[in-house]
């Protein structure tokens, strides 16, 4: 047994290591942007955390789809008018293409399934209780087939009694997180607004396939602690994040980078699809 044991490490860890080895896209790396020193109140200078490495990434054994689960659903939740609507949709074709996995929405769960005490007031703003969220309703939502679940609200988000609000939280056990656009829509501007949900609900689903925050470059894994903070991040991983996501679901590069860049443009957010359009000449 022990026999067994030890070719079974060594066997992963060697697979880990060949997929380390000439990766195409550590090409990418020139182009990533160094992370400065954190300013006051930005994430790194309030959060101290550890890197992980690639190889960090492939030794924890990530959450990975299988034949029976590779089905990503976002669970809406609450009403949304229809310009708020659109996000959703685009959104979940956003996140389709990010992951190259089937991505479907599911109904609308009224905000009745939330009982009063796990909602808020908070400076004249009604805020739901993303912990309860994404540990109560979202696993009893989750179809047989889905790897994750995210859900997506046009209100606001707490996660307990002592934090203020969140843009978004999830659970890596229970595959399960939540997305909130309420401080994302700013002057009607429902580009800026899209890019920024949808931004957040990959980020949320990247920590559920396993990947922690990026400490490597400027990156969508990056931690943020408020708006503008997270207004610096692009709408794109950087080169070591990229091959753990690669890695792990085994999709096209090429053809993913190019179909990100395309919905980028189309939907005139066009300096992060200049952004991804430069790692795919990087590696082609």
């Amino acid at each position: 047994m022990k026999v067994v044991i030890v070719s079974l490490v060594l066997l992963f860890f060697c697979s880990c290591q060949n997929s380390s080895q000439n990766n195409p896209l550590d090409k990418l790396a020139v182009l990533d942007v160094k992370l400065g020193t954190p300013d006051y109140g930005e994430w790194r200078f309030e959060h101290p955390e550890s890197k992980q490495s690639f190889e960090k990434y492939c030794a924890i054994k990530p959450v990975t789809i299988s034949s029976k689960q590779k089905v990503i659903y976002l669970q809406p939740i609450g009403n949304f008018t229809p310009e708020e609507h659109e996000i959703v949709v685009k959104t979940v074709e956003y996140v389709g293409l990010f992951f190259q996995l089937e991505t479907k929405l599911l109904p609308i769960v009224t905000e009745d399934a939330i009982p009063s005490n796990k909602k808020r007031m908070n400076s004249g703003i009604e805020q739901l209780d993303a912990s309860f969220i994404i540990n109560e309703i979202l696993p009893k939502k989750i179809p047989d087939d889905g790897i994750v679940i995210m859900a997506i609200t046009a209100k606001d988000l707490y996660p307990n009694e002592n934090w203020n609000y969140v843009f978004g939280l999830a659970s890596y056990k229970k595959r399960t997180g939540i997305s909130s656009f309420n401080r994302f829509l700013t002057d009607n501007d429902y580009t800026l607004c899209l890019n920024r949900i949808s931004k957040t609900a990959v980020h949320e689903i990247g920590h559920m396939f396993s990947i922690s925050h990026c400490q490597n470059a400027v990156c969508l894994m990056n931690g943020v602690n408020h708006l503008p903070e997270s207004d610096t991040k692009p709408n794109a991983m950087c080169s070591e994040c990229l091959k753990k996501l690669s890695w792990n679901l085994k999709y096209d590069d090429v053809k993913r980078l190019k179909e990100l860049a395309n919905f980028l443009k189309v939907n005139h957010l066009d300096k992060d699809a200049l952004i991804l359009q430069k790692q795919v000449k990087a590696i082609n």
